[in-house]
């Protein structure tokens, strides 16, 4: 069974950095293999918003617009561990952060149901 923990949430100051991680167990191929992992958002009263993905083949990222140029999502294959580095935080940033990973491929990577399993969260809360 696939396992995520996340970690690295916090309380920052608007214009603050934090990073997360989210650590990958559990998986060696067949019905557990992971082909994409990607963080999402959901702020109290707000759908689950798809922030970004990496694929892990071949390293590719996308972002949702509202995040471009300020987050930056990687991997260490090596470890399992998948990072979001998060610069220029801004109140609006603020929502349980959720690491997620699925397979197979799909381009709708901003979509919960793309995904099929999730961690537990971790809380990113951004003051301005």
């Amino acid at each position: 069974q696939v396992q995520l923990v996340e970690s690295g949430g916090g309380s920052v100051q608007a214009g603050g950095s934090l990073r997360l991680s989210c650590a990958a167990s559990g998986y060696t191929g067949g019905s557990n293999y992971i082909y994409y992992m990607g963080w999402f958002r959901q702020a109290p009263g707000k759908e689950r918003e798809g922030v970004a993905v990496i694929y892990l083949r071949g390293g590719t990222t996308y972002y949702a617009d509202s995040v471009k140029g300020r987050f930056t999502i990687s991997q260490d294959t090596a470890k399992r561990i998948v990072y979001l580095q998060m610069n220029s935080l801004k109140p609006e940033d603020t929502a349980m952060y959720y690491c997620a990973a699925g397979w197979p491929y799909t381009s709708r990577w901003y979509r919960p149901e793309e995904y099929n399993y999730w961690g537990q969260g971790t809380q990113v809360t951004v003051s301005s």
